[in-house]
């Protein structure tokens, strides 16, 4: 291996990272995002590792390559990356990977305030408001969303039995809404959410093993979403604190993840379609969802998300890793 170099774009969607790399990746074989994604994890996996993990990123490192995209309907591929792994959806990462993508002109909309979008998990439409070359807003038309499994009890050691959801926005959630021994997120610090929610992800894997029944590479529980009803801002519905990775906790309101949860209401009579849904993050931010349509995944109900958020470019990156550097993978101290 020789020195390679990657030119990235910084941002933050909403106070998460979006690392975009928009030189230097890996060039794949024109094919599906889908199959592209297999392609990346299996032969170029070190890119991640490379980028996401320190001393180049840090525990919640998150991200995206672009692509020439295998869709003739859509304008960009996107392949997300981050700590966890190379996701088939990312909610944040997509507001903001568009706003990237417009301000500093990646891409070119066939229409103005519209584009299509081929990601692993398939086409995903946005539109966009923008003032000038600023990019205000971005709204994600996510993937069909539905409650995978319902009310699993799970007993989770030291801390006792949970009662949990497992729903599907994109990646496959653990659930947890107050009960007894949840009292909310007031009741938690943000250490002991990364203290238990390993340990939850791990039990409720072993007691689910989810699988999407319309693609079989999308499997596992990959997140888990501490929930209450109490947000602290008057215009949320609902508040929220996403684990992923080893130790992260998504400081957005997560995308995939509100596309879950409302997927998960609408599921148990809590939302209905038209229903706007406002997510607040651990750290106050929101994300303005809505319930498009009724639809189904595999004979499953299932819901059309929508969410609405905004991302902000701060920092232009020109990262070389060099095999000379003992670290040049990366690494994360768990």
């Amino acid at each position: 291996m020789t020195p390679h170099t990657f030119l990235c774009i910084d941002a933050h969607t909403c106070g998460n990272p979006v690392r975009v790399v928009a030189g230097g990746g890996p060039i794949l074989p024109h094919a599906s995002m889908a199959d592209r994604r297999q392609i990346f994890l299996r032969d170029h996996d070190w890119v991640r590792e490379a980028l996401m993990f320190e001393p180049r990123g840090h525990d919640v490192m998150s991200g995206s390559i672009l692509y020439p995209p295998f869709r003739e309907d859509c304008e960009l591929g996107i392949l997300f990356i981050e700590t966890s792994g190379c996701l088939p959806m990312c909610g944040h990462g997509t507001i903001g990977t568009v706003t990237v993508a417009l301000e500093e002109g990646l891409v070119t909309p066939r229409e103005e305030g519209r584009l299509a979008l081929e990601v692993p998990a398939g086409r995903v439409d946005v539109t966009f408001q923008r003032s000038g070359r600023f990019v205000d807003e971005v709204r994600i038309y996510n993937i069909a969303s539905y409650l995978h499994a319902a009310d699993v009890s799970v007993t989770v050691p030291g801390l006792g039995e949970l009662v949990v959801d497992v729903s599907y926005g994109g990646n496959f959630y653990a659930i947890v809404e107050p009960q007894k021994n949840f009292a909310g997120l007031s009741s938690m610090s943000a250490a002991e959410l990364v203290r238990w929610s390993p340990i939850v992800r791990e039990v409720v894997e072993a007691a689910v093993r989810p699988v999407h029944p319309e693609d079989n590479r999308i499997r596992g529980v990959s997140h888990v979403m501490w929930v209450d009803d109490a947000p602290r801002n008057t215009e949320a519905t609902a508040r929220n604190a996403v684990f992923y990775g080893e130790k992260a906790i998504d400081r957005s309101p997560c995308g995939t993840g509100s596309s879950a949860r409302m997927a998960q209401r609408v599921a148990k009579g809590r939302l209905s379609v038209g229903d706007r849904f406002v997510h607040e993050s651990i750290i106050g931010t929101m994300f303005d969802c809505r319930v498009e349509a009724a639809a189904t995944v595999a004979g499953r109900p299932a819901i059309m998300p929508s969410i609405g958020g905004w991302a902000r470019v701060f920092g232009q990156n020109r990262i070389t890793v060099d095999p000379r550097d003992p670290l040049w993978r990366g690494f994360q101290l768990v």
